[in-house]
């Protein structure tokens, strides 16, 4: 190979941005997991253990709205978000990619999922107000999605072959560890006392609205340093500037292109919809079947929570070193059998003593499933058009998030909550198998930009 070779061939491995030969910074990569520390003021504020749980039985309590209950209706709010992002999320991603306006993209999508959080605060403990929590919760769904299209994108722009892996994992890591701060600052000023920080009380609801928009603060605080740090990534080719209905023409275009060069990407994003699918409902279920199933009292959820956020960290950590030199795919793999027969032990399992051990175990084998799973898409991208690819990403997740809370539903219905937990484990076992059928990416492959 001659010096002109490896030069090329280093320009199309290298991060865009950046110069060939340079390291990528410490301060890019911090920037960059700051704003996982921050959006996770969302996932585990407002979608799982305050705002969300403060719906169902602060706003609705026992009323039955349109003859449904909250958990049905919030069911529904969810499904539509889910439809919109499927439909939606390649073309935001691809859009950001061809007019190099991925910074962009990411600042418009979290000041727009900031604005829903701080329109939390006008949702009352009244069932009246169920609709506006509704409309805000999808909204803020579909924005943190997008968002997160746009923030995934950027991961080969902070990282290099060799740290990949260590540079997702560490993104997810700070997300749980800032949900876990988050968390304890909510539950101190504003949870906990009867009168909290600047005179907040739990009247109409106050406290937990307050929360909504203490975390909306942070949130923004810690988005700021990625949109400074991380450069702008460069425009697509001409070609692939076209309007918003001709961007649906090129995405069936592309993903025919995709199949025909590369189905094990394809088959990669089908069996990541099913296990991530698994992923997210150990955690929209988990504190449920904490208190009906396992005896553990309500606020003892929260403190379980706070645990469950830091060994899923933890475990991201660790196996995202881990990862850089086995690759993704053994470590989705050992990931999923933990969870899998965790949860047939915990299937077993009784009192809050077996769950806060099974449970927190269960938790440990997330992070890394959730991390290399993102390292594996970003690999296998073409260089520019990792929006979309981390669109379809978004996608393909969507389209199966009905299949673990359906058949958790149907488990649970038929039988009780705890068989519930087989229709968990049997999609986390069709992703595995699914899984074990693709091939690991090349740990150092060329990514040609297209």
């Amino acid at each position: 190979m001659t010096e002109s070779d490896r030069a090329e061939q280093a320009a199309e491995i290298r991060p865009p941005g950046t110069e060939i030969g340079t390291r990528i910074k410490r301060r890019m990569v911090l920037a960059w997991g700051l704003w996982d520390w921050g959006s996770s003021a969302y996932s585990a504020v407002i979608t799982s253990f305050v705002f969300g749980p403060y719906v169902v039985r602060g706003v609705v309590g026992d009323a039955e709205p349109g003859g449904l209950t909250a958990n049905t209706w919030l069911g529904i709010s969810t499904a539509t978000a889910g439809l919109l992002v499927a439909g939606i999320a390649p073309i935001t991603g691809q859009r950001a990619d061809a007019s190099g306006h991925r910074r962009r993209s990411l600042a418009i999508w979290s000041a727009l999922v900031i604005a829903v959080m701080l329109g939390m605060f006008g949702v009352k403990d009244d069932p009246s107000y169920l609709w506006l929590a509704l409309v805000l919760l999808a909204a803020g769904a579909v924005f943190q999605e997008f968002a997160v299209v746009s923030y995934n994108a950027m991961l080969p722009q902070v990282s290099t072959p060799d740290t990949i892996g260590r540079v997702s994992g560490f993104g997810w890591a700070m997300g749980y560890f800032g949900g876990i701060f988050l968390l304890l600052i909510c539950y101190v000023g504003f949870i906990a006392p009867d009168v909290g920080w600047f005179g907040v009380s739990s009247a109409s609801g106050l406290n937990i609205r307050a929360v909504a928009v203490f975390s909306a603060i942070w949130f923004a605080v810690f988005a700021i340093p990625v949109l400074l740090a991380v450069p702008e990534s460069p425009p697509g080719p001409k070609r692939r500037r076209v309007s918003f209905f001709a961007s649906y023409r090129l995405l069936v275009n592309d993903i025919k292109d995709l199949f025909k060069r590369d189905r094990n990407s394809v088959y990669f994003l089908i069996a990541s919809a099913l296990y991530r699918d698994g992923l997210a409902a150990i955690f929209a279920f988990g504190a449920i079947l904490a208190v009906s199933v396992y005896g553990m009292g309500q606020s003892t959820v929260l403190i379980f929570g706070i645990a469950a956020n830091v060994v899923a960290a933890l475990g991201a950590l660790g196996m995202g070193a881990v990862e850089d030199r086995i690759g993704p795919k053994r470590v989705i793999m050992i990931s999923l059998i933990g969870l899998i027969t965790t949860s047939i032990v915990l299937l077993f399992a009784h009192g809050t003593t077996m769950f806060w051990i099974f449970g927190l175990l269960l938790t440990l084998w997330v992070g890394p499933a959730q991390a290399s799973s993102r390292a594996f898409m970003a690999r296998v991208a073409p260089v520019g058009r990792e929006g979309e690819m981390f669109g379809l990403y978004a996608t393909t997740g969507r389209a199966a998030s009905f299949l673990a809370p359906g058949l958790f539903a149907l488990f649970s219905g038929l039988f009780s909550d705890r068989i519930g937990i087989v229709g968990i484990a049997l999609v986390l076992l069709a992703g595995a198998l699914l899984l074990a059928k693709v091939k690991s990416p090349p740990r150092q492959q060329v990514r040609v930009s297209e």
